[in-house]
Parts: C-alpha cells; sequence; structure tokens
C-alpha cells in the first residue's frame, strides 16, 4: 500500500490547475536533486542535503552491516536498546520502535531524572546507541561521556556496548575508530531531520530485530508517485501551504508517535525570515488545535488523512516539507536560529565558571512556583492572563518527560482557555525542532518556559558542569533569545516539582 490522501481538503486541490502544475514541475525537479529550486541563497546548503531523496535505494547499501551488527547483539545478548541523540536522530527510532511494538529507551534530555531513568536494569546486556552527525551536539556528547564512565564504573568494556552512528570523517567518526567502538557511518549529503531512512533511523531499529528492508521497500515504492499526474506529496503541500497551524494526531493510527517526528520536519524546516507552518500535535482526535485550523490523521478518518505504512509516510512527509519550503519561499535545510540557542547556551555555561549557575531573583513567588518576568505580576494566573491576545502559545518544559508527564495536559488545557493553537515541547528536545520556529517564524506568539527543582544532579565526567547545569543554561539561553527579540516569555520555576505541576495546572484551570 502507498500513500492515500483522504478527506475534502485534499480532494479540493485540482490537479488540473497552474498552480498544481507549476509544483509537479518543482517536483520533478526535486526528484533529480536540483539544488537550485529553493534560490541561489540556499543552492549551496541544498547541493550537500538532497541525498534523502534516494535513501530508499541507496540505504540498502548498510543492511549486511547492519544484519552483521544485530547478530553481534544477539550473540551477546544485548536485548536492552538505549538511544542518545537529539532530534532527527531520535524521533525517527522511536517511531519505528512503537509503530513495530519494540522497547526502545530514547534519551534526548539533559534532565539529571530522565538520564537516571534511561540507564538500563542490566548493563552488562545492553546496547547504547549515540547518534550525531558531528558529535558536537552537546546533549549527546555528554550522554556519551557519561554511559562510558558508567560501564568502566561497572567493569565492562564500553567499546562492547557502544555502538556509533556519525558521519564519515566526522570527530566523533575519527575518535570513536582509535577508541575501538563499532562506528556505522550514514551518509553525510543527508540532514539530520531528514535522516529517518539513513542509518540514524536504521540502525537503533536493526538492533531491535526489525526488517528496516521493510521500510525501505515501502519508501521506494511510495516515492514512484510523487512525481505522477496527481502526486500526493504536491497535492498534500499544496493544501497545507494555505493554513499557519495545522494540528496533527497519530491517536489510534498504526503509525503511533509520528506526529512529533512531523513536527519537527515542518517546523524546523519552514520557521524561519519570519514564515512557517506550525504543526501542533494533539494527544488525540478529540483534542484541540486552538482556533478553527485543520487536524491531519494518519487512520483514514477527518477531513485530512494520511494513510499508508511508516516507511512511506517518512519520505512522504520530507517531500512534502521540501516542497513546502518552496511554496513558502525558505531554505528547508537550514536552522539559523538552532545554532544561535546552541551559543546562547556555551555563553551561559562560560560565564558560569565553576559550574555554579547564577540566576537572578524572581520577579515574584507564587506557592511552589517562582515567576521570572519583566513584569509586575504577583501570581501565575495574572502572568498567564497577559498572554491573551497573542497568535499562538508555546509551552517548553526543560523537565523529564516520563516522570513529569502530568505537565503535558497544560497544552489542551491553555488551547481551550484561549482558543489559539497552542504547542508544548519538552526541552531541551524540542530546540531541535519548534525551537527554531520560536525564533525564526512569525513574531506572533507568547511563551512559557518551565524549569524545575533537581532532586538528584548527575556530573557530566570530564565538563566543568553538570547535567542540571547544562539543563539550566539550555533553559536561560533559549529564554534571553527570545526576550532580546522583545516577545512576551515568562519562566516558571516548580521549586518542588509535583506540587508545582499541580498548582499551574489549576492556575490554568481558573483562566
Amino acid at each position: 500500500m502507498v500513500i492515500t490522501l483522504k478527506g475534502a481538503t485534499f480532494s479540493a486541490i485540482s490537479p488540473e490547475s497552474s498552480e498544481f502544475r507549476e509544483l509537479l514541475n518543482i517536483a520533478t525537479r526535486l526528484a533529480d536533486k536540483d539544488s537550485s529550486i529553493w534560490g541561489e541563497a540556499a543552492a549551496r546548503e541544498a547541493k550537500i542535503r538532497l541525498n534523502w531523496v534516494e535513501l530508499p535505494e541507496s540505504s540498502r547499501e548498510l543492511l549486511p552491516q547492519l544484519d552483521a551488527l544485530s547478530a553481534w547483539a544477539r550473540e551477546k545478548e544485548l536485548g536492552s536498546v538505549v538511544l542518545c541523540g537529539m532530534g532527527g536522530s531520535s524521533l525517527a527510532p522511536e517511531v519505528i520502535a512503537a509503530t513495530y511494538g519494540k522497547r526502545l529507551t530514547v534519551l534526548d534530555s539533559t534532565d539529571p531524572s530522565q538520564v537516571i531513568a534511561s540507564i538500563p536494569e542490566r548493563l552488562s546486556h545492553s546496547v547504547i546507541v549515540i547518534g550525531s552527525k558531528s558529535g558536537s551536539t552537546i546533549e549527546t556528547a555528554s550522554q556519551k561521556s557519561f554511559y562510558i564512565d558508567l560501564y568502566r564504573k561497572a567493569g565492562l568494556n564500553p567499546a562492547e556496548h557502544i555502538v556509533i552512528v556519525t558521519d564519515p570523517g566526522s570527530p566523533l567518526d575519527i575518535q570513536s575508530r582509535a577508541d575501538g567502538f563499532r562506528v556505522i557511518n550514514a551518509d553525510p549529503n543527508v540532514g539530520g531531520r531528514f535522516s529517518a531512512l539513513s542509518a540514524f533511523g536504521l540502525t537503533p531499529s536493526a538492533l531491535l530485530g526489525i526488517d528496516v528492508s521493510v521500510l525501505l521497500d515501502d519508501a521506494l515504492e511510495a516515492s514512484k508517485e510523487f512525481v505522477s499526474t496527481i502526486s500526493p506529496a504536491v497535492t498534500a503541500a499544496l493544501a497545507l501551504s494555505k493554513f499557519p497551524y495545522v494540528g496533527f494526531t497519530d491517536s489510534g493510527s498504526s503509525v503511533p508517535g509520528i506526529s512529533d517526528w512531523i513536527e519537527q520536519l515542518i517546523a524546523e524546516s519552514t520557521g524561519k525570515e519570519s514564515k512557517g507552518l506550525l504543526p501542533v500535535v494533539l494527544a488525540s482526535a478529540d483534542d484541540k488545535v486552538g482556533g478553527k485550523h485543520p487536524v491531519v490523521t494518519f487512520d483514514g478518518s477527518g477531513d485530512l488523512s494520511v494513510v499508508g505504512p511508516l516507511g512511506a509516510q517518512f519520505i512522504f512527509w520530507e517531500w512534502v516539507t521540501a516542497l513546502l519550503g518552496y511554496l513558502l519561499k525558505v531554505d528547508p535545510f537550514n536552522q539559523p536560529n538552532v545554532t544561535e540557542a546552541k551559543e546562547q547556551t556555551t555563553t551561559l555555561l562560560d560565564r558560569w565558571r565553576g559550574g555554579k549557575v547564577e540566576v537572578s531573583q524572581p520577579s515574584a513567588r507564587d506557592g511552589d512556583i517562582e515567576i521570572y518576568s519583566d513584569s509586575s505580576a504577583t501570581t501565575v494566573l495574572a502572568e498567564l492572563k497577559k498572554m491573551h491576545g497573542k497568535s499562538f502559545i508555546a509551552i517548553m518544559a526543560y523537565l523529564d518527560r516520563t516522570s513529569d508527564h502530568a505537565l503535558a495536559e497544560i497544552r489542551s488545557l491553555i488551547a481551550e482557555k484561549f482558543d489559539v493553537p497552542t504547542t508544548f515541547g519538552w526541552g531541551p528536545r524540542f530546540l531541535h525542532s519548534t525551537g527554531q520556529f520560536h525564533k525564526g517564524g512569525p513574531q506572533v506568539g507568547g511563551f512559557i518556559s518551565i524549569t524545575g527543582g533537581v532532586e538528584k544532579d548527575l556530573e557530566i565526567p570530564g565538563a566543568p558542569y553538570s547535567f542540571a547545569t547544562l539543563e539550566m543554561a539550555q533553559a536561560l539561553g533559549d529564554f534571553e533569545a527570545l526576550a532580546k527579540r522583545k516577545l512576551p516569555v515568562v519562566r516558571f520555576h516548580l521549586t518542588d516539582r509535583r506540587a508545582g505541576i499541580t498548582e499551574l495546572l489549576s492556575a490554568v484551570r481558573l483562566l
């Protein structure tokens, strides 16, 4: 089965229209990896980022390596798989694992609680996958150091339990090979968020015992339709380009979690130059985007539904995103403001010599919540009311997405109270996703940052700071990046996480 589009909104796009024919021509050029599609300024970057188009075929070269890796893991009884990676390096494998009913622990956080929770019960029967194009991603580099140290302290050889996925010739590649680690190289001409069908998506999946050739088969079959006269990719790109906000819910579908992957793909690719399409991930079909905006489903229901197997979904949405870039006149392959957030984090870490966090005094305290804002509001409720009238609201929680998951309810509550598109992201992972849109997209949002006290911190081996310090630097760095744009932003710090979450949700219900 290939991709099928269902719903009146998709049906309204006529293959006979001039806009369809124009975009179909662009799709044909995309199939040929024409780097000039997005304009002269984007051509240089596009030229080294278009190999994702051919991954359904080229990734088959990885199959012998992946078979051998999987056999090694079975022989050594390494049945527990932990994946350390950010953005595209972790989101796609998480979807693949969920779709195939496999257990994969994903560590895409610097929160000490989540790092601790990722530690396998039996280290000797576990394999850790470190996924990073260069190895310079601060979160992944810190996680790698942590796990190497953990294995050594347990009297185990890290090289027999850690697998590296990275670009050939990267600093991580060179160092890992010198240290005796198993290394799988990805195609360097594929960007992170377009890497679902590359070594980044396939390596952890193969270690879980999944036949990844099926993903490639389904992607290849689907991609043959993208330059047809009724191209589903052209249809979807045209339909979605007409909206500033679109909801996505995979609840009840055969591809659980794909909404989070699509969120990163579209938001980070299109949110720049004050333009962009903001995806809003919904918990269920009954959940509300906020305002009158369409919702994409994956089970055939509703006005916009995309039905197809997972491999087909991956390549389909990558094509749709590239075509959206053309329609919105933005470079879909760069992420200038993600780099900005990283630089802000580094600046704070350099400033906090000795690893001691330096923060200003809160502007107010309300129960177990400290308020950091430039306003005179003295309560959480008063601060929340300031978000009224914004075109969208983004909630960014630098907490543990497992133990602090109760907070996620805040998204639907605020969407209902303010009736505007509302997103929720776990930090720091959203910095590699909607974080680009927040700073590079239309400057019409309101931002709520949430941090929390830490019961047990963890040192990062070889670093002059801990995980809690790194997480706070990422939160405050992003806060400063938003504040310098004069965007409305408030930070709620939960001195006691459990009590603070309860109090924050109670305040939202009073809006």
